[in-house]
C-alpha cells in the first residue's frame, strides 16, 4: 500500500484523516456489512443543509443484480476497475422545495458526499466518486424523475491491492496532491489566477 505521508504534506497542521483519505480505484470483492455501510451513510445524513431542506438521496447497489444495472450505464474507462466494487451508489439531489428551485441543492449534496467519504474512511473503507457515466441512461434505468440532478457514481469498499489493476490504472493509484493553499484563499477580494493561461 502507499504511504500517503510521502506524498501529501499539509502547508498547517490539520487532522490526518483528511490527508489520508483518496480514492483508491482497487477494490477487494468483500461483502461491506450493512451496520458498516449504514453508518457511512448516517454520517450524510448529518450534513448540514440550507433550510435545512436536505436535498441529497443516495440510490445504492448491493447485491450483484443491483450493480449490473449500475454497470449498464457506467462509462467503460470507470467500468474496468469499479466492477469489484461490493457497493455502488448515485448520489442525486432535489432541484425545488415547496418555494421553487433550490440554488442550493448541489453545493448540500456535495457537503454530504464529503461527509460519506470521511466516515467510509474512519471505518477502514475506501470510496472513489465517479463522473464517468451517463447521466439520463442512469435517470431511466434507476426511474430518477427530472426535478433531480445526479452527481456522481461512487463505488465503495474496501481496498485491494494495485496490481490487480490494468498497467496504465496501477500507475496512478496513488493519493494526488493538491496546490498551496495560498493558490486558493484571497483575502478582502479575488485576485484572477492566470497560472494555467
Amino acid at each position: 500500500m502507499v504511504n500517503v505521508a510521502d506524498i501529501r504534506k499539509p502547508d498547517f497542521e490539520i487532522d490526518s484523516q483528511f490527508l489520508n483519505r483518496w480514492s483508491p480505484r482497487s477494490f477487494l470483492e468483500k461483502e461491506v456489512p450493512e451496520e458498516v455501510l449504514f453508518g457511512v451513510f448516517e454520517a450524510a445524513r448529518w450534513a448540514p443543509s440550507a433550510s435545512n431542506q436536505q436535498p441529497w438521496r443516495f440510490i445504492i447497489a448491493r447485491t450483484q443484480e443491483d450493480r449490473e444495472k449500475f454497470h449498464s450505464f457506467i462509462m467503460p474507462g470507470n467500468l474496468i476497475w469499479c466492477k469489484k466494487a461490493p457497493v455502488l451508489a448515485v448520489i442525486i439531489s432535489k432541484t425545488t422545495t415547496e418555494r421553487g428551485f433550490n440554488a442550493w441543492h448541489a453545493f448540500d449534496t456535495g457537503t454530504a458526499w464529503g461527509y460519506l467519504a470521511l466516515e467510509a474512511h474512519r471505518k477502514g473503507l475506501v470510496t472513489h466518486a465517479m463522473g464517468g457515466f451517463e447521466k439520463e441512461k442512469a435517470r431511466e434505468v434507476l426511474n430518477v424523475p427530472v426535478d433531480y440532478d445526479l452527481h456522481a457514481v461512487i463505488a465503495i469498499g474496501y481496498q485491494g491491492e494495485k496490481e490487480v489493476l490494468p498497467e496504465n490504472l496501477q500507475e496512478r493509484e496513488q493519493p494526488s496532491d493538491r496546490r498551496p493553499l495560498n493558490e486558493s484563499l484571497f483575502e478582502g477580494s479575488f485576485m484572477n489566477d492566470t497560472s494555467n493561461e
